[in-house]
């Protein structure tokens, strides 16, 4: 293995032990209920209280699975990397290990205006520093040559999903707190809209740029 594959390993590894753990820490941060008495009704009254924090789990729990996803996509487009991507992967990591934080306090202060800022904030920083990242890394010395460059430019656009929809939650947040989560569900959409709009812009340029 040379030595440059062997950094790439080592960067990718350590990405994915943040990722790992970050993911892991979000159900720590559900408290489980304690009670001195074997009543049902008290049970599943507890576990109702615990349904914000279900709910903060689960949204964390794929919008940091499709950040890994998408790094883990892009890192396996690489054969080399530059060091300039180090700190800005270094700041994305930061955000996910930070992103428990910002669910917990979401989800013990339901429908509260500031819990929600910060938690909008938290995911359009990670959504941009993921951007930066792969801006950085999908550069043609340090990408696979078989792989279109077409696809790789639409790569970089699908990037800006997470921000463009945690930006409106963002915005959201500000005039119904708690509401403002719903449009998350949108990022999909807005992954594939990017993609495709990637897609477009880079194949109407290459005629100008081969004519050129």
């Amino acid at each position: 293995m040379s030595s440059n594959a062997s950094q790439l390993e080592r960067l990718t590894f350590f990405s994915d032990a943040v990722f790992a753990i970050a993911i892991t820490l979000l159900i720590i941060e559900v408290h489980v209920p304690h009670l001195e008495t074997r009543d049902d009704g008290a049970y599943l009254q507890a576990l109702q209280a615990l349904q914000p924090s279900f709910m903060g789990f689960a949204l964390s729990f794929l919008v940091i699975g499709a950040l890994w996803v998408a790094h883990h996509r892009v890192f396996g487009m690489l054969v080399d990397y530059s060091a300039s991507v180090m700190w800005p992967n270094m700041l994305l990591l930061m955000t996910v290990a930070f992103m428990p934080f910002a669910t917990a306090l979401m989800s013990s202060n339901p429908m509260a205006r500031v819990p929600e800022l910060v938690y909008a904030g938290t995911l359009l920083a990670a959504g941009l520093l993921q951007w930066r990242v792969f801006a950085v890394a999908l550069r043609p010395p340090f990408v696979r040559a078989d792989l279109a460059p077409d696809h790789v430019a639409a790569t970089r656009w699908r990037a800006l999903g997470l921000p463009a929809a945690a930006a409106l939650s963002l915005l959201a947040a500000w005039f119904a707190p708690g509401w403002n989560n719903l449009l998350l569900l949108t990022i999909p959409l807005f992954v594939r809209l990017f993609y495709a709009l990637g897609l477009r812009r880079t194949q109407r340029l290459q005629p100008v740029l081969a004519e050129s």
